[in-house]
C-alpha cells in the first residue's frame, strides 16, 4: 500500500508540475502580447481542469511511471492551453496570428510523438490514448472557434462533431462499441487541424480557405458516417426466440 501511496504521489506530482508550466506559458504570453483579463482567465481555467482531470485519471489507472509518451502529451496539452488562451483573448483584440499559428503547428507536429514514444518505450497505455485523443479534440473544437469568426459559426461543427458523437453514445449505448483500426481515420483526424491552421494563418484568399475547411468537414462527415453505420450495422440486438408449446407448459408448471 505505501508503494502504491508513494507511485500516486510521484504521478500527482508530475501533474502539478504540468499545472506549473501551463501558468508559465500564459506568464510569457500575457507579457508578450499583453493579453487582457478573458484570455488570462481562460487559460487558468484551462490549466486548472486539466491539472484536475489528469490527476483524477492518473489516480484511477493505477500506473507506476507517468511514461515519456505522456510527458509528450502534456506538453503539447500546455501548447493547446496557450492556443486556447490566445483565441479567448482575440474577442477583444487583435490575435498575434504568428504566435497562435506557431504554437498550433508545434502542437499538431508532437501529435504522432507521443506514440511513437509510448511504442518505442513499451510504455502504451489506456490512459496514454485516451489523453492523446482528448488532447487533439479539444484543440480542433478551439481552432474551429477561432476560424469560425472568419467564415462564420457553421466552422463550429468540425470542433463539435465529436463532442456530439459522445453525447449521441449516451442515448445509443451501442455507439461505444470499439471501433476496428482505420489509416483513414487517423488521416481525415490529422487533416483538420492542418486545414483549420491554414484557413486561420490567413495566408491564403478567403475563398481558398472557405474551400479547405469546407473539405475537411465533408471529409469528417465521410469518416463519421462510416463510423456510425458500420457501429449500426454490428450492434448486438437481442433476438427473442418464441418458445415451444412444451417449453411455455414446464414454465406454468413451475
Amino acid at each position: 500500500m505505501a508503494l502504491n501511496n508513494t507511485y500516486d504521489a510521484r504521478l500527482q506530482q508530475e501533474t502539478a508540475v504540468g499545472a506549473g508550466v501551463q501558468i508559465l506559458l500564459l506568464a510569457l504570453l500575457g507579457s508578450a502580447i499583453g493579453m487582457g483579463p478573458v484570455g488570462w482567465l481562460t487559460g487558468l481555467v484551462f490549466a486548472f481542469a486539466t491539472w484536475a482531470v489528469l490527476s483524477r485519471a492518473v489516480h484511477r489507472s493505477r500506473l507506476r511511471s507517468f511514461g515519456p509518451a505522456n510527458r509528450v502529451t502534456l506538453g503539447r496539452s500546455i501548447l493547446v492551453g496557450g492556443v486556447t488562451a490566445l483565441v479567448a483573448d482575440s474577442f477583444q483584440s487583435a490575435p498575434p496570428v504568428t504566435l497562435l499559428v506557431a504554437l498550433t503547428a508545434v502542437a499538431l507536429l508532437l501529435d504522432g510523438v507521443d506514440g511513437k514514444v509510448a511504442r518505442r518505450t513499451g510504455t502504451s497505455s489506456a490512459l496514454g490514448a485516451r489523453f492523446d485523443m482528448e488532447v487533439d479534440a479539444f484543440l480542433i473544437l478551439v481552432l474551429s472557434v477561432y476560424v469560425s469568426t472568419q467564415l462564420g459559426p457553421w466552422v463550429l461543427l468540425i470542433g463539435g462533431m465529436r463532442y456530439a458523437f459522445v453525447a449521441a453514445a449516451r442515448l445509443a449505448p451501442w455507439l461505444t462499441a470499439p471501433l476496428p483500426p482505420s489509416f483513414a481515420r487517423k488521416t481525415v483526424a490529422a487533416v483538420q487541424g492542418v486545414c483549420l491552421l491554414v484557413a486561420g494563418a490567413e495566408l491564403l484568399p478567403r475563398p481558398v480557405n472557405l474551400a479547405i475547411v469546407l473539405l475537411a468537414l465533408g471529409s469528417l462527415v465521410w469518416s463519421f458516417g462510416r463510423d456510425v453505420a458500420w457501429l449500426w450495422r454490428n450492434a448486438r440486438i437481442p433476438v427473442v426466440v418464441p418458445a415451444e408449446p412444451s417449453q411455455l407448459l414446464e414454465l406454468a408448471a413451475r
